[in-house]
């Protein structure tokens, strides 16, 4: 291989990331230190369930976990928008502001303060990087129209679509666009005009539809990932398994 492509994939997991993807950038970098290459992190900020922005942090005196998320402007949006279709509430961060001396350091606090990204999946990726946590990383984006536009076209897939004032990632089926309520609820959008630009994947069609355009040659996948990646569809792909690390659903919040 004359250029390693070494990538791995994570949505947007909390405004200080969750330990996993802390996991991931580390194992990336020392593969990276092995063979050489370049690293991408593919950012699927298409997602739109709100728990993956669930941040869980320590209170520095009682030692009790914490659970933080964004806060949302209505129920459509919270469970229906895509990640980087969420709106940050200035609100929300003040109130959150105030609260982190409690649970982190002051320059994470600072880094905080200082991020003006206005919906959740770029406040996100700001604060991982005045983590410094994406220094020399190539960062592709689920949501980018151009990346979109390259992507193969994947026979399962998700809709962004205007529903009542806020954008929609809605499921297509059977030439229905869908919104999951639970259970066996959906309610049905009316349809409109959707092309590359607008389709995302589904969880099993996500590494297809990723690696037609990023042709990695390494890529660095989670626990739950080795279980629905189809390897088959990929024999060019070599898997490595991420580092294990404690507490891999908390937030990481070193410097």
């Amino acid at each position: 291989m004359d250029h390693p492509i070494i990538c791995f994939g994570q949505q947007p997991c909390g405004f200080f990331p969750k330990r996993f993807l802390f996991a991931k950038i580390i194992t990336a970098r020392r593969l990276q230190k092995e063979i050489g290459g370049e690293i991408v992190f593919f950012f699927h900020d298409s997602d739109h369930d709100p728990r993956e922005t669930i941040t869980i942090v320590r209170d520095q005196r009682s030692g009790q976990d914490v659970a933080l998320n964004f806060q949302f402007e209505n129920r459509i949006q919270k469970k229906f928008s895509p990640l980087y279709a969420k709106r940050v509430l200035p609100d929300w961060q003040a109130k959150t502001a105030r609260q982190l001396p409690s649970y982190v350091r002051r320059s994470l606090v600072a880094h905080f303060k200082e991020t003006k990204s206005s919906n959740v999946a770029d406040f996100c990726l700001e604060m991982y990087k005045r983590m410094g946590l994406l220094e020399g990383l190539r960062v592709e984006r689920s949501s980018a129209p151009e990346f979109r536009q390259r992507a193969s076209a994947v026979p399962d897939y998700f809709v962004d679509m205007g529903y009542e004032g806020e954008i929609v990632r809605a499921r297509y089926r059977d030439g229905k666009l869908l919104l999951h309520k639970g259970g066996g609820r959906f309610l049905e959008v009316p349809r409109g005009e959707f092309g590359p630009k607008e389709i995302s994947p589904t969880r099993d069609t996500r590494f297809h539809w990723m690696q037609s355009v990023i042709r990695c040659t390494h890529y660095v996948a989670g626990a739950s990932e080795h279980c629905y990646i189809n390897k088959a569809d990929a024999p060019e792909v070599r898997f490595i398994e991420r580092d294990e690390i404690a507490d891999s659903g908390k937030a990481y919040t070193k410097p």
